[in-house]
């Protein structure tokens, strides 16, 4: 019998970290296919930004949030950092931000070199410091790996846009071989019930990452409600539309009729028909036949809550939505049938939450009782944000693998309509 003790390093169970931080990485750049230099450059509206700031602005928040922030590194190219600091006023000048698509230097190739030597910094501060790194350093790592996911989504919304401002209505990879219009029509949903009038546990615990805005977890009164069992699909929303209710002031908020003739809107984003035919949408595949069964997205709040209204029913709050997602079946993209982004929308599972679209809430977006935002300047990340937003829930299609669970807060104003936001009935019980 051997009386050499094991070296306790070799023993030791391999730090997961730089692996899951060079997969999200590496995740970004392989959505760069099917895209040029142009693609990149360009912004179609305020609220969106050029895939290249994508790109440079994750890399700086590792750079800044982590190297700067926890190792003391100095940053690469300083004069930068203005140009991809999105919000943070804690850290200095920002460029504003309709005015990305102006900034044609640095280059593609400048950022892409720009991501491989923080990359490199990020990997071998890992390196050296393993399983003992700080504890500050390696959550502030987790938080960049979610941000970067974050952006991954907002990658693929943004250069969907972009495309679409494009009158030769160009696909960004081709469509997969059974993406065409679903087998069966629209079915009538089904109904999920909570028939309990008394307290429910909302919010995520202490285990495992989430942010600042799904913490701390707390109870909630509910009434008796019931859910759909599937988001709303475009054969019903068509409906809607082909009853009038674009027309209809009685469905809309008065803020939603406002917007919506302003904007001229009378189908959901990247709808057309020419000439009085079929309808079709937009896609990153290019123009396609509607699919009646596929759920509505890219839809505003307003246009929720007129079509909740046509149909004799409500957006759930936020509480009922999570309530019965934990109860029932919550769906990762990794879960659901979807393809890898960029890609669309597919039928959903009955019973199913999450991994087709965002469903939008009738939850304004606000703070949970007890509150407390990141420490430092990560503390902009959400709580600055709660005043005039709406909260969705779920996840989408352009959602990576791993992002999504069922205490996950997204918001956006309620006239947004670039996001693969849909939405999905509630009804009180009596």
């Amino acid at each position: 019998m051997s009386s050499v003790a094991p070296d306790v390093h070799s023993l030791r169970t391999p730090d997961p970290l730089p692996a899951r931080f060079a997969a999200v990485r590496a995740a970004t750049l392989a959505l760069l296919d099917g895209l040029d230099a142009e693609d990149l450059a360009a912004q179609s509206m305020p609220d969106a930004s050029p895939g290249k700031w994508h790109l440079a602005h994750t890399t700086w928040f590792f750079e800044v949030m982590v190297l700067q922030a926890h190792a003391g590194q100095a940053p690469l190219r300083p004069e930068w950092l203005p140009l991809f600091n999105s919000y943070y006023d804690a850290l200095g000048a920002r460029h504003p931000r309709p005015q990305r698509g102006l900034l044609t230097r640095p280059s593609l190739a400048q950022v892409l070199e720009y991501r491989a030597q923080v990359e490199a910094r990020v990997l071998a501060l890992l390196d050296r410091a393993g399983d003992s790194a700080g504890t500050a350093a390696r959550e502030a790592i987790e938080l960049g790996i979610q941000h970067e996911q974050q952006h991954q989504e907002l990658l693929v919304t943004d250069l969907k846009h972009l495309l679409a401002q494009n009158p030769l209505r160009p696909a960004w990879r081709a469509a997969p071989p059974d993406a065409g219009a679903s087998a069966h029509g629209p079915l009538p949903p089904g109904w999920l019930r909570r028939t309990e009038d008394g307290p429910a546990l909302i919010g995520a615990t202490d285990e495992g990452f989430a942010y600042d805005n799904e913490r701390p977890c707390h109870r909630v009164w509910l009434r008796p409600f019931e859910l759909a069992d599937r988001p709303v699909n475009c054969g019903e929303f068509l409906h809607f539309i082909e009853s009038g209710g674009y027309d209809d002031p009685r469905w809309w908020l008065s803020d939603g009729w406002d917007a919506a003739q302003h904007g001229g809107w009378r189908a959901p984003l990247y709808w057309e028909r020419q000439d009085g035919g079929a309808w079709q949408r937009f896609t990153v595949h290019g123009m396609r036949a509607l699919d009646e069964a596929a759920p509505v997205s890219h839809i505003s709040y307003y246009e929720a809550d007129a079509y909740a209204r046509f149909a004799g029913a409500r957006l759930p709050a936020e509480a009922e939505w999570e309530t019965l997602a934990r109860r029932h079946r919550f769906e990762s993209m990794a879960q659901s049938a979807a393809a890898e982004p960029p890609c669309e929308p597919a039928a959903p599972v009955a019973a199913a939450f999450g991994g087709r679209v965002w469903e939008w809430t009738a939850s304004a977006y606000a703070a949970y009782p007890g509150f407390r935002p990141f420490a430092g300047a990560a503390g902009e990340y959400n709580g600055k944000f709660m005043s005039g937003q709406m909260v969705l829930r779920g996840s989408s299609c352009a959602t990576p693998a791993g992002h999504s669970r069922s205490t996950y807060r997204n918001f956006f104003p309620p006239a947004a309509r670039w996001q693969f936001s849909g939405l999905r009935l509630a009804r009180d019980l009596e």
